[in-house]
């Protein structure tokens, strides 16, 4: 009998995870909800909101799903995890008090404080050089970093509007990494290493954005530095939110910073990051359904992390305006010639117009090479890539540039 798996979201990284569950060992009847016209490839999909915990309820039901994987960050703060553990259906992804590890970045700093995890100190007031956060769900695109005053008075008024409180931080200056942990509670196995590329243009210029690229693995974050991390962040933050009676079951995203004095949070996600699932999946070694379902089930016990093969590079095409406004009813042409180039090409924005694929978001498509090498698999991104047309849509020119030129990350730990 097949297992029955429900994939919540309709982005890139449900494509992704899509794409890589139809891989599991097991027969697997795949469904998703909303989903998109990638995912219509691998999966049933279902146009329901993704953010009604009942309806999500009611679908799973009809469904006789084995397994629910949650996606976005929104439905799990909603508390859609919630609604179905509690009806006795299998969900990977937080319930919504942990999910505040992500939906509250002051929760979250409250956290890591009584836990020990070396994150940026609060500040008083904001003066440069500083960090202006949106403390609730912003897609990405709540930070402003500040080294100027008129900085500090442009994020002031900007993310304002935006109707949350605001949390002031140290400026930590390094660079960035993304590291993910398959989480049962009590215990994590860790996912591959990888680095995101959050600014709008080439140069880490511009608004931050949900992600413009990324690459796996890190150069330099090998499996003794990923478990050095895991000690040292995941797993006190999961500890200590057990002890709050709130069991972190799910995807335990830490954006670090490697500064001159070690690693540093930045930020706690509560799911899969987008676009680094994009280049995690393709590498990772093993069966992911049989990972998420023992997390889901409390049972990680003895299960290793997966191993990873190669490198991978994901380049975002976006549209034009983005992140200030999206696109939508472009047509879009030139996938099959990137998939004829060995391109995964996974759907973010799109939708299906009569019988044509046309735009639908601000990120439109994640275009992932695999290759021995980064600087393999990003000469070939970048060939698919051109592969595309999409009028008026940009991509960053500058992905995963460092680490195809020998960068090596370093880490004090």
């Amino acid at each position: 009998m097949a297992v029955r798996v429900l994939v919540i979201g309709s982005g890139g990284r449900e494509h992704a995870l899509a794409w890589k569950l139809a891989q599991a060992s097991s027969a697997t009847e795949l469904h998703a909800a909303p989903g998109n016209p990638g995912i219509a490839r691998l999966a049933e999909c279902h146009p329901i909101s993704a953010e009604d915990p009942d309806d999500v309820l009611a679908l799973a039901r009809s469904l006789a799903c084995d397994l629910v994987v949650v996606g976005p960050e929104a439905p799990l703060v909603a508390g859609v995890a919630d609604v179905l553990r509690h009806a006795g259906i299998a969900v990977f992804g937080p319930g919504a008090a942990a999910a505040g590890i992500e939906g509250s970045k002051s929760f979250a700093k409250e956290v890591m404080v009584a836990a020990g995890v070396p994150t940026a100190s609060r500040l008083p007031v904001a003066r440069p050089p500083c960090v202006v956060k949106a403390d609730g769900l912003a897609a990405g695109k709540g930070v402003v970093v500040c080294r100027t005053q008129e900085d500090v008075d442009r994020a002031l008024s900007e993310l304002a509007a935006l109707g949350s409180p605001l949390l002031i931080e140290e400026l930590l200056e390094g660079p960035e990494i993304s590291l993910f942990a398959v989480c049962d509670g009590r215990t994590a196995v860790a996912l591959p290493p990888a680095q995101d590329f959050k600014r709008a243009y080439d140069g880490d210029e511009g608004p931050n954005t949900g992600g413009m690229g990324s690459y796996a693995p890190v150069p330099g974050v090998g499996d003794d530095e990923v478990t050095a991390l895991l000690e040292r962040v995941h797993l006190p933050v999961l500890s200590e939110l057990e002890q709050r009676g709130t069991p972190f079951v799910g995807l335990l995203y830490a954006g670090l910073m490697l500064t001159s004095e070690g690693p540093k949070v930045l930020e706690f996600n509560c799911r899969f990051g987008d676009p680094e699932t994009q280049s995690v999946l393709p590498i990772l070694e093993g069966d992911l359904l049989e990972l998420l379902a023992a997390a889901a089930t409390g049972d990680l016990a003895g299960i290793r992390s997966p191993g990873a093969g190669g490198a991978a590079v994901t380049v975002v095409v976006s549209a034009g305006s983005y992140p200030a406004a999206g696109d939508r009813g472009t047509p879009i042409r030139g996938i099959e010639a990137a998939e004829g180039l060995g391109a995964l090409v996974f759907h973010a924005g799109t939708a299906v117009r009569g019988e044509e694929l046309v735009t639908n978001g601000g990120r439109i498509l994640g275009v992932t090479v695999l290759g021995e090498t980064v600087a393999d698999a990003r000469e070939r991104a970048y060939a698919a890539v051109g592969a595309i047309e999409i009028e008026g849509s940009r991509y960053r020119r500058d992905i995963a540039e460092a680490a195809a030129s020998g960068w090596t990350a370093s880490l004090e730990l």
